[in-house]
């Protein structure tokens, strides 16, 4: 796959007959989630949650013009991570706004009549798990992995989830994916070297994402608020191609650059997550 093949398209109908289905009714991604129902859940949750980025908080966008060229499919966006869920909502409703040819703003949501749903975000299962809230917002697109290093808030050792790279490569076919490549919302975490494996195995378009804000306006789930009138930073960056020669511990450095989270020099890791 690159990210210039054409995208793929799915269907709850036979062939001969999704060709008539140009309202996309009957069209789902490729785990067989209907299209037509992530259109309304990401129209129901984009109002319920709209006013906590642009009312209750100020969110400051830059860079939305390296969105605006990117193809349909094949484009992978990677993070630092502030808390579970409150980013990738709000990354949802910039592309969204993105989508309706807006720069750097979310203001108005008039985006939400009609929203980009061939987008994907990869979350540990054991979030997803925890509760209504979290498996509602898994309908959004939610790519589950198992992590290989810490489960249930303890550290353990278990071998890769390749089928969680198995749905991101097909996530990839079909749209846009945010990961996060240091898999906790702790600051200066070392970046994980699946990132790396990921991106070689699917040459993607990769586009950073430094943040900044989320951690002190929510709780660590993102879905209570902290300290209000906070300023939310999201800030996207030029996009990068990595050849496929490229070693893995030169495309997890630069990924940790480009997320900017080196540990300033005067402070070990231990004392950044503090």
């Amino acid at each position: 796959m690159t990210p210039h093949s054409p995208t793929t398209r799915f269907s709850y109908l036979p062939k001969w007959l999704a060709f008539f289905d140009f309202l996309g009714i009957f069209e789902c991604d490729p785990f067989r989630n209907s299209l037509f129902v992530k259109r309304i859940l990401i129209f129901v949750l984009g109002w319920a949650t709209y006013f906590r980025f642009t009312v209750v908080n100020k969110i400051r966008i830059e860079g939305t013009e390296h969105l605006e060229s990117l193809p349909e499919n094949g484009v992978l966006f990677l993070s630092n991570h502030q808390t579970y869920f409150a980013d990738v909502i709000c990354f949802y409703h910039i592309f969204c706004s993105v989508k309706w040819g807006f720069k750097n703003t979310i203001i108005p949501p008039l985006y939400l009549l009609s929203p980009r749903v061939r987008s994907y975000y990869v979350a540990a299962s054991e979030t997803m798990k925890g509760g209504l809230v979290p498996r509602i917002f898994g309908l959004g697109g939610a790519l589950t992995v198992e992590r290989s290093w810490r489960a249930a808030g303890q550290n353990v050792q278990r071998g890769r989830d390749t089928a969680a790279s198995d749905k991101v490569a097909q996530a990839l076919q079909h749209g846009w994916v945010v990961s996060f490549p240091q898999g906790t919302t702790s600051p200066y975490a070392p970046i994980r070297k699946g990132t790396g494996h990921l991106v070689l195995d699917n040459d993607p378009i990769v586009v950073p994402i430094v943040i900044n804000g989320f951690r002190r306006a929510f709780d660590k789930k993102g879905l209570r608020f902290k300290k209000r009138n906070s300023i939310l930073s999201v800030r996207f960056k030029a996009p990068i191609r990595f050849a496929p020669d490229t070693p893995v511990e030169d495309i997890v450095e630069r990924i940790r650059k480009e997320i900017e989270q080196d540990i300033p020099p005067s402070m070990t890791w231990m004392q950044a997550r503090e």
